[in-house]
């Protein structure tokens, strides 16, 4: 029998729940949802348009086919599982009025919080992994092994994508980050599960609105979302260009650190009564 608040246990009763099984439905359902829509156009360019988009390239191959469906996903879909995931079980926990029972083993609120918040990253970047792998799968059965065709011209054959992908996934996890731990604080503060993942949508979409005014200069650079993008310089032919990767991964790195110990000290000072 599991310890009370184990990892083990937590990441048990997370499985269990409806909305973890939703969220499993989507990703594995959009990998075949895209290839259902790309099969009722036989030309999916733009007439009269000589621009390739990562679109027109999507059914060149299985590879190609995995990026864009994760470029798609990391627009929106991955931070809303970030913030559902680490922001959702502990105002879940207030919601059910369980909260306060989960502290009587005595059990510390730290351990409570790590627990949540360890399997709640954990199960992110188990969908985070596992939409692109699978989506390369659907991809590569359906429009064959062709090596990853890039934007600007060439290929990059599979011994060079598939490292170049690994670390593009990796990336999109540290960019979500920053939204996962905001959505974190949010819950704790609020112990209300529609506020911890509404006020993290709400983040992305104000630093996306601010990020879009080129009035602010060199300031828009600090904006949460503003190198989530950069993940695609790792699929470009010749040598990648790593500046705005390290820029990315350091500000997400110092945001996800800030909200992360800002739960924790309000979880630590504020009387639970649910």
């Amino acid at each position: 029998m599991s310890r009370p608040l184990s990892w083990r246990a937590e990441l048990r009763r997370q499985l269990g729940r409806r909305r973890t099984l939703w969220v499993l439905g989507i990703v594995a359902a959009l990998p075949l949802i895209l290839v259902a829509a790309f099969s009722l156009d036989d030309d999916p360019g733009r007439p009269g348009d000589p621009t390739i988009r990562l679109v027109d390239l999507a059914t060149g191959g299985g590879p190609n086919f995995a990026v864009f469906a994760f470029f798609v996903s990391a627009e929106l879909l991955l931070f809303i599982v970030a913030a559902l995931f680490a922001g959702d079980p502990v105002p879940a926990e207030a919601s059910w009025a369980s909260l306060r029972y989960l502290l009587t083993a005595p059990v510390s609120r730290a351990r409570l919080l790590t627990s949540k918040l360890v399997i709640g990253f954990l199960s992110t970047a188990a969908l985070v992994i596992a939409l692109p792998v699978w989506a390369l799968t659907v991809g590569t059965l359906a429009y064959g092994t062709e090596p990853f065709s890039i934007l600007g011209g060439g290929e990059l054959p599979w011994g060079e994508w598939l490292p170049r992908m690994a670390l593009a996934i990796g990336y999109v996890l540290v960019m979500i980050a920053p939204i996962g731990a905001f959505s974190f604080w949010v819950g704790v503060r609020s112990q209300t599960p529609l506020a911890a993942v509404g006020g993290a949508l709400i983040l992305l979409i104000v630093s996306g609105i601010l990020d879009s005014i080129d009035a602010l200069g060199d300031w828009r650079k600090a904006l949460p979302g503003h190198y989530s993008r950069a993940w695609l310089d790792l699929l470009v032919s010749g040598p990648i260009d790593w500046a705005d990767l390290r820029h990315g991964a350091l500000w997400a790195v110092l945001y996800t650190v800030l909200f992360v110990g800002l739960g924790y000290r309000r979880f630590r000072r504020q009387d639970i009564l649910s």
